[in-house]
């Protein structure tokens, strides 16, 4: 079993920066992609992120966020930056079984965990 919890969501501006983590705990961290998915109201969940051996990320966020792991603190972060009034959101953390060969996946039902979320408010 993985547990998930994210922290650092908050309100910002647009054009602010943002970095939310998600801290890990259970089996081991390193062997599991790790990815961020946000849902908006209205919405359902997107694949904004993920990464394993490197990160992959969704047309939307390409270049503005970063996703990043650190496997001695069991965390994964993402980085966002030039944030825009479409990234508001609650912002989820997930985890998955590994590829082989370091390879990544955006699909929602390949991940077996997941935190609670947390709000992201971008406003104008």
């Amino acid at each position: 079993q993985v547990q998930l919890v994210e922290s650092g969501g908050g309100l910002v501006q647009a054009g602010d920066s943002l970095r939310l983590s998600c801290a890990a705990s259970g089996r081991t961290f390193t062997n599991y992609v790790m990815g961020w998915f946000r849902q908006a109201p209205g919405k359902e969940r997107e694949f904004v992120s993920a990464i394993s051996w490197s990160g992959t990320y969704a047309d939307s966020v390409k270049g503005r966020f970063t996703i990043s792991r650190d496997n001695s603190k069991n965390t994964v972060y993402l980085q966002m930056v030039s944030l825009r009034l479409e990234d508001t959101a609650v912002y989820y953390c997930a985890a998955g079984p590994p590829v082989y060969g370091g390879g990544v996946y955006d699909t929602e039902s390949r991940y077996a965990y997941w935190g609670q979320g947390t709000q992201v408010t971008v406003s104008s």
